[in-house]
């Protein structure tokens, strides 16, 4: 008798604390999953911000992001110390067919990059399936061709901001102040937000 009172006792406390645990680790998935939602919200005020700032330098790439397939933006911080640049931020993705939005990070580094402690506001559009679902979900990373695209077209004229990356794929790149018209992307690497996309 006296045994079954002991197991009976830790039986309870088993429950008990059993109990406990799964309230505790509930709470916590809940609350990551509002961190989450949070920071999506967050994302995609500003990207509503990025394209209105777009929108103010060149009025036509809002037809122009609509026809297309889908789009992505970007907001990043970059800083220059001793001629070593890099550059940090976050963004979206945005998929005209379907209104899916997949969550972005991005970083660079190297020599002359950045132009010290400025905001930067990037703008992918994607002008074709293969280009956006490559972008999305491979990564992506600016090579040297496509800093040297942002500068001129063919004829030898100044983009307007524009740098063609890719077959495919066409960026602008700006701060609060306008338009960089010698904007650089290289060194860049884009790539999904794995645990952001996850909620």
């Amino acid at each position: 008798m006296k045994h079954l009172k002991i197991i009976l006792s830790l039986f309870i406390l088993f429950m008990t604390f059993s109990g406990f645990f799964w309230e505790e680790k509930r709470k916590s998935r809940i609350e990551l999953n509002q961190d989450k939602f949070i920071e999506k919200q967050k994302r995609i005020r500003t990207n509503n911000k990025t394209l209105e700032l777009l929108y103010d330098y060149l009025p036509a790439t809002k037809t122009k992001l609509l026809r297309s397939y889908g789009y992505a933006t970007f907001t990043n911080v970059g800083a220059t110390v001793l001629l070593v640049s890099y550059e940090n931020g976050q963004g979206m993705a945005h998929n005209n067919r379907n209104g899916i939005n997949t969550y972005m990070n991005m970083h660079s580094g190297g020599l002359g990059l950045g132009l010290g402690g400025k905001d930067f506001y990037t703008v992918f559009l994607f002008e074709t399936q293969q280009a956006y679902n490559n972008f999305i979900n491979s990564g992506w990373e600016a090579n040297a061709q496509a800093d040297i695209a942002a500068k001129y077209n063919e004829d030898g004229i100044a983009n307007n901001g524009a740098i063609t990356a890719e077959n495919g794929v066409v960026v602008y790149k700006f701060t609060q102040d306008g338009l960089l018209l010698q904007a650089t992307i290289m060194g860049t690497k884009y790539y999904m937000d794995e645990e952001l996309n996850k909620y």
